[in-house]
């Protein structure tokens, strides 16, 4: 039976992934309505997590978080014996599986796995990964550059549809060009601010249907609303993959807007083709590439090779 144990060690692990490392104090993230719940890949003990969205409706629906994401994370995934073994004959598990309530932690101190490539050592930034949230760590302002297009561009996108937002629901009943794509900015009479779409519920994809919006307690009457992004056209010589939540950088063809992200997949999976970023931006055809994580406001409190086990804590030193 694979995993099954066949060595005692005379020194026990000082920790699992996910572990409190010391006794300092430790804060939560405030949940809404519903709490928090593991989107549908379930989400992973002793790693980064970013929410969905703050959906406000009838029935105080849970926010959904992942291990996946944009931007600044909300919280770290604290080990409480909450990850479940479903595959039969398992022998561990980390996962927390999808539906399950979420507790993320935004200050304290844990054990986490050294997941770069590079040793870690006391001081340095902690950083999360875009794609599954496990943590790295490097001196601060120097996110990994994965990948990179020399022949890239992005063009400005728009959409505009008739639709009306109750709640954090946007409702379309016609559109009148374009199409719709998740991380696009929303704006119209008497919409939000900021308002972008996180996710398509129901309907015609990109069209007619139902969307779930980012800005709740939202009362918008039927009225145009217009959308716009950027597409992201990665080509020439590529390097890397490209992914969902990835920070785009380049001084080329105008330049990158300073915090421009990938929102979704447009043709391409990782490598050419085209991608949505935000905020919607024009920039010719010039070497464009992509961070895969972001820094944190956490750091290592002790040293560790990759693979091993590193203090990480929110308690800063000085």
């Amino acid at each position: 039976m694979s995993g099954f144990q066949s060595q005692v060690l005379v020194q026990p692990a000082p920790g699992v992934a996910g572990d409190f490392c010391d006794s300092n104090p430790r804060s939560t993230v405030d949940a809404g309505p519903g709490g928090f719940v593991a989107g549908a890949n379930g989400v992973t003990v002793g790693a980064f997590a970013w929410t969905q969205g703050y959906p406000i409706d009838a029935n105080s629906a849970p926010t959904v978080v992942n291990n996946t994401g944009y931007g600044s994370v909300t919280g770290f995934v604290h080990r409480e014996q909450q990850a479940l073994i479903t595959q039969y004959l398992g022998t561990f598990s980390m996962l927390v599986p999808t539906g399950f309530p979420v507790t993320l932690f935004n200050a304290g101190s844990f054990w986490v796995k050294n997941s770069g490539t590079t040793e870690a050592t006391i001081g340095m930034n902690a950083y999360a990964n875009f794609s599954n949230g496990l943590v790295t760590f490097a001196a601060a302002s120097s996110p990994n550059v994965s990948a990179s297009g020399t022949a890239s561009s992005i063009a400005a996108g728009t959409a505009s549809v008739t639709g009306s937002i109750s709640g954090d629901v946007l409702t379309v009943t016609a559109v009148g060009s374009g199409t719709l794509v998740v991380g696009g900015t929303l704006s119209g009479t008497n919409v939000a601010s900021g308002t972008m779409i996180v996710s398509q519920i129901s309907g015609t994809a990109g069209g007619v249907g139902t969307y779930s919006v980012s800005i709740p307690e939202q009362t918008v009457a039927s009225t145009t609303i217009s959308e716009t992004y950027g597409t992201l056209t990665v080509g020439g010589t590529v390097t890397g993959t490209f992914g969902v939540g990835d920070v785009l950088s380049g001084s080329g063809g105008g330049g990158v807007t300073a915090g421009t992200y990938i929102t979704a997949l447009g043709t391409g999976t990782g490598g050419a083709g085209t991608y949505i970023c935000s905020p919607t931006q024009t920039v010719t055809s010039t070497t464009i590439s992509a961070a895969t994580n972001v820094q944190t406001k956490f750091i290592a409190a002790s040293a560790g090779a990759p693979g091993e086990l590193i203090k990480m804590t929110s308690h800063l030193f000085g």
